[in-house]
């Protein structure tokens, strides 16, 4: 899975940061979204589907292939 920010379209709503805040954080200093992380792990990848369907400015765009699916763990996790 590969998540990307775009930043011209975000409202600084703060849902993804809400929904996976172990994935995304705002800027202090314009409320703008940010990646927290480089290399997402499989137990992050419901959440960030979910931040991305919640966004209201549509600045996360999420791309995947069958096989982001297949390794998918579920329940809780710590990163």
């Amino acid at each position: 899975m590969q998540v990307s920010i775009d930043q011209d379209r975000c409202c600084s709503s703060g849902q993804c940061v809400v929904t996976a805040p172990e994935v995304f954080e705002q800027d202090d200093h314009d409320g703008l979204v940010r990646l927290r992380v480089t290399v997402l792990p499989p137990v992050r990848f419901a959440d960030v589907r979910l931040a991305s369907e919640l966004c209201p400015g549509g600045a996360i765009t999420v791309t995947e292939d069958a096989s982001d699916r297949d390794g998918e763990q579920t329940g809780p996790t710590t990163v």
